[in-house]
């Protein structure tokens, strides 16, 4: 960023984004190094590939606060983000390595890419440029939105992106995903029976999509015993804490023996191989247990600052494709919170969802750069305008 453009720069974004990824680094740090000394490996191991992430992370910020936003609306542009979006999703579908019962990632020597995440930025932009084109249309209703929106290719396309997604099977994120399409559509401006229409159509169509994928798991062996366990756990945890509510019993005793100001940096017990996933999944149990309650209150704070501006970005938009842009990244980043503390509280069921700009992990920490990086890129042309006029 040159000197010029830093004096628009929202720092009510940047500030909490870079804390949080600091925040990250440290808690990575901590949450992985003795376990992995007794794997046999370095005790920075992780500690390096995370900060390589957050650097790579913040080049990609950069350049989408850089960019041109309306390059993405290019026809060109989209068809080829979904062609490999789709690519990579049947590829780890039909050639993926399966990872606790669930085949999501694409392996490669330096990282492992997880189609999934990437699904999210491609819905968000592909539904706000699709809705930014037709606003008018869409007030009217059904028949007019038949006419001129070429709906039936968009319904098609959600539909069948979620449905790679939660057939993995990936609940979480193929939840994440919906949530941010249903937001979005809410958004839009659109008449209300014909959102309601679309929103149960595509619900619909996923549930039958779901059907025989949830009947094949309560009758399969390994994939399906362990994601009926993760129901099992969050009805039962403790009549079940040998085996499926393992980890959620583990996550309890982590956040009650921090209490409100932890253990100190370093000390936690969970993380030394009684919680799994430790620096992924559950770090914010680790935080608890090392840092307090009270510390894990700053983290969300400091994301909900993230939430509620990225909202206010939107609502001061004067164009439909910002505005929509701003509410799906909020809704991208408020729910996969929700998911990821609601798992660790045992509010909800565990989905493996990671924690934003703080679990490890490439393919979450680039896609939630990319994402914050239109949304600054979106308030920086507000602060541009307002002192042009």
């Amino acid at each position: 960023m040159r000197r010029g453009k830093l004096r628009f720069l929202d720092y009510w974004l940047f500030v909490p984004y870079i804390l949080l990824c600091m925040i990250g680094l440290v808690m990575v740090y901590s949450a992985s190094s003795d376990i992995t000394v007794q794997n046999g490996g370095t005790p920075t191991g992780y500690l390096i590939k995370q900060g390589i992430y957050v650097i790579l992370g913040l080049l990609v910020l950069i350049l989408m606060t850089a960019m041109n936003i309306d390059k993405w609306r290019h026809p060109i542009m989209i068809k080829t983000f979904f062609f490999v979006v789709v690519a990579m999703m049947l590829y780890v579908l039909f050639a993926g390595q399966s990872v606790n019962g669930a085949k999501g990632w694409i392996n490669l020597p330096f990282m492992s890419i997880q189609p999934a995440e990437i699904c999210k930025l491609l819905l968000i932009l592909y539904v706000a440029d699709i809705f930014a084109k037709h606003q008018k249309a869409m007030s009217y209703g059904l028949q007019a939105s038949f006419h001129e929106l070429d709906i039936f290719k968009m319904y098609i396309w959600i539909v069948a992106l979620i449905g790679l997604i939660a057939i993995q099977p990936d609940t979480g994120g193929a939840a994440i995903n919906l949530a941010i399409v249903v937001v979005m559509i809410l958004a839009s401006g659109i008449n209300w029976k014909w959102g309601a229409s679309f929103i149960v159509l595509v619900t619909g169509a996923l549930m039958i999509i779901l059907g025989p994928v949830a009947t094949h798991i309560a009758s399969s062996g390994s994939n399906g015993s362990y994601k009926l366990a993760r129901f099992v756990a969050f009805a039962n945890p403790f009549g079940t804490a040998r085996g499926a509510g393992n980890q959620l019993v583990n996550s309890y005793y982590a956040i009650a023996h921090g209490g409100l100001f932890g253990v100190g940096l370093g000390n936690s017990i969970q993380k030394m191989g009684y919680l799994p996933e430790p620096n992924t999944d559950f770090i914010l149990a680790i935080i608890a247990e090392e840092m307090g309650v009270l510390f894990v209150m700053m983290i969300l704070f400091l994301l909900g600052i993230i939430i509620v501006r990225t909202v206010w970005v939107g609502v001061r938009c004067q164009k439909t494709y910002e505005s929509l842009i701003c509410y799906g990244v909020a809704t991208f980043f408020a729910v996969e919170t929700f998911f990821n503390v609601g798992g660790v509280t045992g509010l909800v069921p565990i989905t493996g969802v990671t924690f934003p700009f703080i679990s490890y992990g490439g393919s979450s920490m680039l896609v939630l750069c990319a994402s914050l990086g239109l949304v600054i890129n979106i308030s920086s042309q507000q602060k541009r305008l307002k002192v042009v006029k």
